[in-house]
């Protein structure tokens, strides 16, 4: 992996403020990919970073200073990946009441590559915190994908105890059903990908709703795919011991219906 480049506020992180960010697991982020100096759902990503600033800090970093770090942060690269973060030194398990905007850490590291082709998923009951934030406590996430991955399996899809599936360790998740997509109806994190997706999907001849999907129930539906901002769709094998079709076509389609969003300028 190589190693990001990192600053605080549009100057180089601080052994104080990377001391904080190891010590102190209290925020939350965003991240997307830089393409022709441009994102692909940026106003969704700042949406959300303001709506986690005013949420767990109190007050928004705001949008025309977000814009500006990003920009410096880039540096005129025409194509690299952004891990956009926000923290406060100020908060901290014995300080946890103050208010005020949060510091801003851009880490720019070269594009990922995809998940993956195709993935086998194991049900996992599992529910993060706070699940509508993409925040940094990822503990719970990463235990439960290592343990897919021991199981042998690709990685762990959530869900609650009465087997409704929500999302998956780094991704959101559709089923679908001849040219109908079904979004999984629980509490999980909104994923910019995912309504990428929503937004070219009637393009590309598909609709989608969303709905409670029970994870005994999977035989109603021809396939499935998981989607994150470096994964617009990947094809899912299967769920658990139950075999579903991978469809080269769809996935086809449904990167055609990501790629129709512009890139918007920073």
């Amino acid at each position: 992996m190589s190693v990001a480049e990192l600053s605080v506020d549009g100057t180089p992180a601080s052994p104080d403020d990377l001391t904080h960010v190891a010590l102190v697991n209290y925020g939350a982020y965003t991240s997307f990919r830089v393409e022709h100096g441009g994102v692909r759902g940026l106003d969704l990503h700042l949406a959300r970073l303001e709506a986690e600033a005013v949420e767990l800090f109190g007050e928004p970093v705001g949008d025309a200073r977000l814009r500006d770090l990003i920009r410096g942060a880039v540096s005129g690269r025409d194509a690299c990946w952004l891990r956009v973060s926000l923290f406060s030194p100020e908060i901290g398990p014995r300080t946890p009441e103050w208010i005020g905007p949060p510091k801003v850490m851009i880490a720019v590291s070269p594009p990922p590559p995809p998940l993956a082709d195709s993935v086998r998923l194991q049900v996992q009951p599992y529910a993060r915190e706070a699940a509508h934030l993409k925040h940094v406590a990822t503990f719970g996430l990463i235990r439960a994908r290592r343990a897919a991955r021991r199981a042998g399996f690709d990685d762990a899809l959530f869900a609650d105890a009465s087997g409704r599936v929500s999302e998956g360790s780094l991704w959101n998740i559709g089923f679908v059903r001849g040219d109908a997509v079904t979004w999984p109806q629980a509490p999980m994190l909104a994923g910019v990908a995912q309504a990428l997706l929503q937004r070219g999907l009637e393009g590309v001849n598909l609709t989608a709703a969303a709905a409670p999907v029970q994870a005994e129930a999977l035989g109603a539906f021809d396939s499935a795919f998981i989607c994150n901002s470096a994964t617009p769709a990947c094809a899912v094998s299967a769920i658990d011991d139950h075999v579903l079709a991978i469809d080269p076509a769809l996935i086809d389609r449904l990167r055609t219906a990501w790629a129709s969003n512009p890139v918007q300028p920073i």
